[in-house]
């Protein structure tokens, strides 16, 4: 039995439809040889610092490498608490059991960086070791997905990607949670917990550049930065434009 493996439902449908998968069950559609399951996304997430001991917001904790990052189930929050979506470990454990009965799983992620880390970190999760093979499409009509069945790639030619995807995650990590540890936001640091509802990725240096500047520097800048002139209300361009207008001008016939 071969298990496909897409990023959303809506995407396994249209794989299903495909392969001839006609019977619905809970979390997966089943028939003609295939299992189509899928993903919500990102099912798997780095776990937090609680996991690895650091309990609310301590300056001598910083900076927070952990040796080895810890994959978790997406979690969501309830209270002042964060468990995994019960969502989430209910198609997680359909995944397990369809991994564990397959001969063969075919990767039908999206072709790119984030859909090879969706399916390599819930493959990690579940200490999967079956073998297993890529679909490389771009796009999701009839045609396409013949195609991309008919010439499925080893899943170690993605082996860079996935360890570009996961050092990108990684780093994310490491500079959102030390980054943003020194000015937590107030009902953060009121509780002395972490702050996970901040987006992973630290903003633009722009900012800080910006605020650490001399004050008497910024007229200076203002005065530049105004909104520049468009296109058309440049001279220039009138010009060229009524140069262009008369060059378009239909010669005169001959008297």
């Amino acid at each position: 039995m071969q298990v496909i493996i897409a990023e959303k439902p809506s995407v396994a449908r249209e794989i299903a439809a495909i392969v001839g998968a006609k019977n619905r069950r809970e979390g997966y559609i089943e028939g003609n040889g295939y299992v189509v399951t899928w993903a919500f996304g990102h099912l798997i997430q780095l776990a937090m610092p609680q996991q690895y001991g650091i309990e609310g917001f301590k300056a001598e904790n910083l900076p927070i490498l952990p040796p080895k990052f810890i994959l978790l189930p997406r979690q969501i929050r309830e209270g002042k608490e964060y468990k995994s979506d019960p969502g989430v470990l209910k198609q997680l454990s359909v995944i397990k059991e369809l991994f564990n009965m397959a001969d063969r799983i075919v990767v039908a992620t999206d072709a790119g960086r984030e859909g090879e880390l969706i399916f390599r970190y819930i493959y990690s999760f579940l200490e999967c070791r079956k073998p297993f093979v890529r679909l490389w499409i771009s796009s999701l009509t009839d045609k396409a997905i013949h195609e991309g069945l008919q010439n499925l790639w080893p899943g170690e030619e993605y082996d860079n990607l996935y360890l570009s995807a996961k050092a990108r995650s990684e780093a994310d990590w490491v500079v959102g949670i030390n980054a943003s540890r020194p000015s937590p936001s107030p009902p953060a640091a009121a509780c002395g917990r972490w702050d996970v509802s901040r987006p992973p990725r630290w903003p633009s240096s722009a900012p800080a550049i910006w605020k650490t500047r001399p004050s008497s520097l910024r007229p200076i800048i203002n005065s530049n930065s105004r909104r520049p002139k468009t296109r058309r209300s440049s001279p220039l361009f009138r010009h060229n434009a009524s140069t262009t207008n008369m060059r378009r001008k239909r010669p005169m016939p001959p008297s």
